[in-house]
């Protein structure tokens, strides 16, 4: 079997691939890429068992169809340098060899039996699909995967979980001490179907997600999910049980309410949070008369950092003290100007949210408080 390609185009596809390639597998054969040329169109794959990502790339030529799988590291390395030149794989089967051939040189690299590898897990013929545009599902991966845990004992929370309803799609992501939920409308269904996704194929997603529209298509079971984006496919084992009731801890009445500049008071934060104290990292946020004023402190090490800065304000005067690193995470994932950051009272979970909502988007943002000593 012979075939010729560009060597950006297989370079930039087999980069994108090697991201699901853990370092240490269970099987040999997944640390391979698998090569199926059919039709003048290579069809590329990867593998760590639990997820499985396809891609293809339109052949200059090719002589026959047919398959194998080729190591991972050394074929990436060579590749990668590469200018924009013709690359030619020339495989002999019955030897198990593939001699690669470019402008200047040749290499020579093992194959193997592409039929040992692992096949992608069925989805089942009861599975729900959703069709969203990648920029919105990109955007919303983007704004949400910082707010997933890493708890081995409530593995459910380690993902993004998507919520299909008769009234939105809803994606939300919670440590449990802050909470990302955002709505979308023109998504819905009159049955109701969840899953959530695990944070590695989250991100992968996120990288491989083009800004400049096109559709994504997520079918998904009980177990698992098949996503087809662009010009590739994921599939992933999902995780399974029951997501926390959400909605559950978002307060629907806090009526005091701060309108503030965001970058503003996110540059507020980062100048004074290296003056918190290093396990709890609190910073009291009091707020008065149109001034918000942060106050860091560590006694241990005599360090006190203050800053005031303007704000539009209604409510009663109010202390309530935040996670300094967290509160900073959550400002930076939102794309608007100006925040708006709903209170209660110093023991309630505060809201923020953008000033002015995306199309047919609701999003929202929770923190949960810290005690504070007055």
């Amino acid at each position: 079997m012979k075939f010729t390609l560009s060597s950006t185009a297989l370079s930039s596809k087999l980069v994108a691939l090697s991201k699901v390639i853990n370092s240490k597998n269970s099987l040999p054969i997944l640390s391979d890429f698998v090569f199926e040329v059919e039709n003048n169109t290579l069809h590329l794959t990867a593998s760590d068992s639990e997820n499985m990502m396809k891609t293809s790339v339109e052949l200059t030529e090719s002589d026959s169809n047919g398959k194998f799988a080729i190591g991972n590291h050394d074929l990436l390395e060579a590749v990668r340098g590469f200018s924009e030149q013709p690359i030619t794989f020339e495989v002999n089967q019955q030897e198990n060899i593939a001699k690669i051939s470019y402008q200047n040189g040749h290499f020579s690299l093992p194959v193997e039996n592409a039929d040992e590898f692992p096949q992608a897990q069925e989805i089942s013929g009861n599975a729900t699909t959703i069709i969203i545009a990648s920029n919105v599902l990109s955007d919303n991966i983007n704004h949400s995967i910082f707010a997933t845990a890493q708890d081995e004992l409530r593995p459910v929370m380690n993902g993004i979980y998507f919520d299909l309803t008769p009234e939105c799609l809803a994606i939300v992501a919670t440590d449990g001490h802050k909470l990302v939920r955002n709505k979308i409308f023109n998504i819905s269904s009159e049955t109701p179907a969840s899953f959530i996704l695990p944070k590695k194929p989250a991100t992968l997603l996120k990288n491989l997600l083009s800004k400049d529209g096109g559709d994504v298509t997520i079918k998904f079971d009980e177990r698992n999910a098949e996503i087809n984006y662009g010009d590739g496919t994921i599939t992933c084992r999902l995780i399974e049980g029951r997501y926390p009731n959400y909605n559950s801890v978002i307060p629907q009445n806090n009526p005091n309410q701060i309108c503030i500049d965001r970058v503003a008071l996110l540059s507020a934060l980062r100048r004074v949070q290296p003056f918190a104290n290093d396990s709890s990292n609190l910073i009291r946020f009091h707020i008065e008369n149109g001034v918000l004023q942060l106050d860091a402190e560590d006694y241990d090490f005599s360090k006190t950092a203050t800053e005031k800065m303007s704000c539009e304000y209604t409510g009663q005067p109010m202390s309530i003290g935040f996670k300094g690193s967290s509160f900073i995470e959550i400002l930076s994932n939102f794309d608007s100007q100006e925040i708006m950051i709903h209170l209660a009272d110093p023991s309630r979970a505060g809201l923020v949210l953008p000033s002015e909502q995306p199309e047919n988007q609701d999003v929202l943002m929770l923190m949960m408080p810290m005690l504070i000593n007055d």
